[in-house]
């Protein structure tokens, strides 16, 4: 048979020769040497997340260098401020409040305008404004200011976004008014947590005279975007103070000599004519389903009623300080 004598196989013989060693492991070893493991995606540089991270890092020295820049809005009042944890941006919404808003000078950080927006004196105030402080403007769609503005926002072809708000103290309010040597009319609220009704109470303050709304810490309205625009931008102009306990906050404004007046149903003092109008004065209203909360009513100097048709059981607690707030205007202007 061929092949038997031992001579080997034409092409089953490997050549020497220079270059890697016979085996697995040798070919291509030395074109891994020195290399390491692969980098991680954000420190390459033509990958997306290496962008990603040096705009972060930029980011981040900016916030840095503005050395925690507060910006929050703020009413008439210069007391020191705070807002509720966990508050996110608001987007101030209507032509009417963005204009207030930006009038007041609080910080925006953008303006957003409805495309082909049908053009006012108010919208052009509001990019005036804008421009004028190096506020971005973003012109965007309609739905995607349907978007922003919320469930039943109307929005009028303007929005404005806007950092959290900042409350200020009661009792330092209070201070600055007397300071100021206002007579102050305030207005505290209980068990208030519809912020359309916080909205135009503010509204009614600014309205008749007020220089400021309290509001508890907890189970109560804040200063949403809601309140924002129910308020017409007068939150813009009157401080909103927070208090961690309204009856405790209610007692150290007696000690300093404001009358407390609460408003019930069944007060024994009726609202034409109130003899204490002369006074400084807070105005407290309660929820509309449970009106004043007991400690609260025990704290009252004196509780008042508003006399309506038998046919009404009660009045919206935005339009019953609304109405408070007029005839203690009234009685002052005529004193």
């Amino acid at each position: 048979m061929k092949g038997s004598s031992g001579k080997s196989r034409a092409g089953a013989v490997r050549k020497k020769g220079k270059g890697a060693s016979t085996g697995t492991g040798g070919h291509g070893r030395k074109a891994l040497e020195g290399k390491g493991p692969t980098p991680k995606a954000e420190d390459r540089e033509y990958h997306p997340a290496h962008k990603r991270k040096v705009q972060a890092e930029r980011r981040a020295a900016k916030q840095g260098g503005q050395g925690g820049q507060k910006g929050a809005p703020r009413g008439a009042s210069g007391a020191s401020r705070r807002s509720k944890s966990g508050d996110e941006a608001e987007i101030v919404t209507g032509r009417n409040a963005v204009v207030e808003a930006l009038r007041a000078k609080i910080p925006a950080s953008t303006l957003y305008v409805a495309a082909r927006v049908e053009m006012d004196d108010r919208v052009r105030e509001a990019l005036k404004v804008a421009t004028n402080r190096d506020i971005p403007i973003m012109e965007v769609m309609r739905p995607e200011l349907d978007r922003l503005a919320g469930d039943g926002g109307v929005h009028q072809g303007l929005a404005l976004k806007v950092p959290p708000y900042e409350y200020a103290h009661p009792v330092e309010l209070l201070d600055e008014l007397l300071d100021r040597d206002e007579l102050p009319l305030l207005v505290a609220l209980d068990g208030v947590t519809d912020p359309r009704n916080l909205g135009a109470i503010i509204r009614s303050t600014a309205a008749f005279g007020g220089q400021g709304v309290i509001v508890p810490q907890r189970r109560s309205a804040g200063v949403t975007a809601a309140a924002w625009r129910t308020s017409a931008g007068a939150a813009a102009r009157v401080p909103v103070a927070m208090a961690s306990n309204l009856t405790q906050t209610l007692k150290a404004l007696k000690e300093r000599g404001v009358f407390v007046l609460g408003l019930d149903g069944g007060g024994d003092v009726s609202l034409p004519g109130l003899s204490f109008a002369d006074r400084p004065i807070v105005v407290v209203v309660g929820s509309e389903g449970k009106g004043l909360s007991r400690l609260v009513t025990e704290t009252c100097d004196a509780i008042v009623s508003i006399p309506i048709h038998d046919a009404t059981e009660s009045l919206n607690a935005g339009i019953a300080a609304s109405v408070t707030l007029y005839e203690v205007a009234k009685l002052r202007a005529e004193g």
